[in-house]
């Protein structure tokens, strides 16, 4: 149902700016997970996959509205970077993302709510360490 309830909120962001799904999803991604800025943190943070991954920055690097970085002394990593281009759909996607989060906490408490990320970040952890064979 989340999901469900979750492509219907970013559908029409992702229509307004004529972007797809996967393209709005890295655009955010980039924005809420800074220290997470290569495709590969990407494939592995989210699940998704390569080929959809790499399809998806080329697109978004045609546009303008990501660029492609090499960090000094390291030419093999490429980091993106959003560029100004971007800012609105991403600020459209936050705005969407915040809302709701707003109503699915809907009569919580603030701490409930904070006990709530606080578990599903264990739980997000939880499900990396064992996919890597490390729980």
């Amino acid at each position: 149902m989340f999901k469900r309830l979750y492509d219907q909120t970013m559908e029409p962001i992702t229509r307004r700016w004529g972007i797809t799904r996967m393209e709005l999803d890295i655009l955010l991604f980039l924005s809420n997970a800074p220290a997470y800025d290569t495709a590969a943190d990407i494939v592995e943070r989210r699940q998704l996959t390569k080929s959809h991954v790499s399809v998806s920055i080329q697109s978004l690097v045609r546009r303008g509205w990501l660029e492609r970085t090499y960090r000094p002394g390291n030419r093999k990593s490429v980091h993106l970077r959003l560029l100004p281009p971007s800012a609105p759909a991403v600020a459209a996607g936050q705005s969407a993302q915040a809302a709701l989060r707003a109503q699915l906490s809907q009569g919580m408490t603030a701490e409930e709510r904070a006990a709530l990320e606080s578990a599903f970040t264990r739980i997000g952890e939880n499900l990396r360490l064992a996919l890597k064979g490390d729980l």
